[in-house]
């Protein structure tokens, strides 16, 4: 039992920064924008987060910096991709190169410093209930925000109007723009949900996960939650069944190392990609249910002139 709870909570943990992520880049895509800058924000928000708490002394002051870098990044990314029209694989791309780089200059003086570990949230009596009490009633703040967000993404989206209408902007701008609706503004508004969910995501490492700040420690997380989005196919309910099932061969590759089993460790490490590549190759095999959910308009820049 103690070994399994161990493992259950590790998985949550894990799959927490990822789901995160997933779920805020589905709404920027919801809206016809492809913002490949995840990695890039979520290593901001890393950064951010562990220097605003090293600071303050105040895990829920870098929770907030966190959440304020990923925004900050991603209103940069919507200035150019959408004031200015510039391609957005390119400047997603950009992005992510940019945030590694700058958190790196940024987190110089806060590498090898301790952190203070944002604590969990016990519920009295709940949270001792076996096995169940410590994964639903024992568990981070941050992890509670996760499905908060799921249930509230997946209900914003199907329904009420505002979702609808950032729906029908991604699936056809032009006609958006010809009944009125203020195309640009609702982007600008997923874009920075998108990017304040990256930041979220990268507090929780430095915050959570690991309270320590270690260069790109976002280890390619970001691309991981870009895969999930395409393996949910925009849903919110299936962005939480892929992170966790993500989280559970991260996890699980540990674990193997641990037990000593007879395979080369850098292939365990190399797994969870691994798997997000393969999740991707038997998706695009189905054409039909791929194009039908997605978004007509994703990466097309709308200019409301042309």
């Amino acid at each position: 039992m103690g070994i399994t709870e161990a493992i259950l909570l590790t998985i949550a943990t894990a799959a927490t920064p990822l789901l995160i992520a997933a779920i805020g880049e589905l709404v920027v895509e919801r809206s016809g924008v492809l913002n490949l800058g995840v990695e890039g924000m979520m290593v901001l928000g890393a950064v951010g987060g562990f220097a605003a708490m090293s600071l303050t002394g105040n895990p829920w002051i870098g929770v907030v910096a966190a959440i304020a870098m990923g925004a900050l990044a991603a209103l940069a990314f919507g200035f150019l991709t959408l004031s200015l029209a510039a391609n957005q694989v390119a400047t997603g791309l950009s992005l992510t190169i940019l945030g590694l780089g700058l958190s790196g200059l940024l987190g110089v003086e806060f590498v090898g410093k301790a952190g203070t570990k944002l604590e969990n949230i016990s519920i009295p009596v709940l949270s001792d209930i076996p096995l169940v009490g410590p994964l639903l009633f024992g568990q981070d703040p941050i992890f509670y925000m996760s499905i908060a967000l799921v249930i509230g993404v997946s209900w914003f989206l199907f329904r009420t109007r505002p979702g609808l209408t950032l729906r029908s902007i991604g699936d056809n701008h032009v006609s958006a723009h010809a009944l009125g609706i203020p195309v640009l503004r609702y982007r600008y508004l997923a874009v920075m949900f998108g990017g304040a969910c990256a930041g979220l995501a990268g507090g929780h490492l430095s915050l959570v996960y690991t309270p320590v700040w270690i260069e790109n420690m976002s280890a390619g997380r970001g691309w991981i939650a870009l895969a999930l989005v395409v393996f949910a196919s925009w849903r919110p309910a299936r962005v939480l069944a892929g992170a966790y099932l993500f989280g559970a061969v991260s996890i699980g590759q540990l674990h193997a190392q641990a037990l000593g089993i007879a395979i080369p460790s850098q292939f365990l490490t190399a797994l969870p990609y691994v798997a997000t590549i393969v999740v991707l190759v038997l998706i695009s095999q189905n054409v039909r249910a791929t194009l039908i959910n997605t978004p007509a308009m994703l990466g097309r820049a709308f200019v409301p002139d042309r």
